[in-house]
């Protein structure tokens, strides 16, 4: 029987994009999120107007699109409840948010440099897209705080062992495990890895159970970099 119901939040399964932007003095923004979909050599990314990403986006219309694998999923949480915006706003701050100039070093990651953008790639991500703004235009209901910006993809690096031997414009599905966000859960091989400092953020209910023995982030997931 289905029941209608109000969820908190309608992410049902997409994957984790760590965008690495620059900012007006020249360092390094990054921001983890997983409103986004794909067509062709585009992509809409769904983002809050009040965050440095956007205001970055805004003002250089370059960015990177790093794809986390699952076994990334500890770098990507101690990210989750970051803002690269000095005066963090209300409605982040309720949530946990606190000002962090130094996202690179705060996640354990590496910077990379790109070849057609400005802001670096992330070292540990096995998919780099280097991408441009196309156009950012309001999206949902009116005052809803969301943006959408359509962006192209200029430029795509991938890890050697994602490709198909013999086929090197080709991935292979079966090597790639990307980290997925579910109702602000982390999956990926289709199991819970982590806790989740998002959820926490958006007080979402605890999970029923909890797979202890995956959510330690230091111990490496199949396929990963």
């Amino acid at each position: 029987m289905h029941r209608t119901v109000q969820p908190r939040v309608l992410y049902f399964g997409t994957p984790v994009v760590v965008i690495s932007t620059a900012n007006d003095d020249g360092s390094a923004n990054l921001a983890p999120m997983s409103s986004v979909w794909w067509v062709g050599r585009s992509c809409m990314l769904g983002l809050d107007e009040t965050s440095r990403t956007t205001a970055n986006l805004a003002r250089t219309g370059e960015c990177v699109l790093n794809l986390p694998s699952s076994g990334l999923v500890g770098a990507v949480d101690r990210l989750a409840l970051l803002t690269g915006t000095p005066v963090v706003p209300e409605h982040k701050k309720r949530k946990g948010y606190r000002y962090e100039p130094d996202k690179f070093g705060a996640a354990g990651l590496t910077p990379l440099p790109s070849e057609t953008v400005a802001p670096p790639r992330i070292a540990e991500c096995p998919v780099h897209l280097e991408a441009v703004v196309e156009r950012i235009h309001p999206f949902a209901e009116e005052d809803s705080g969301v943006v959408a910006v359509d962006a192209r993809i200029v430029r795509v690096h991938v890890e050697e062992e994602l490709l198909v031997p013999g086929r090197p414009h080709h991935l292979d599905a079966d090597r790639w495990d990307p980290l997925i966000m579910k109702f602000c859960e982390f999956y990926g091989g289709g199991r819970n890895l982590h806790p989740s400092a998002l959820a926490r953020g958006w007080d979402m209910p605890p999970r029923r159970t909890a797979p202890e023995a995956s959510w330690n982030a230091g111990t490496p997931q199949p396929n990963s970099p």
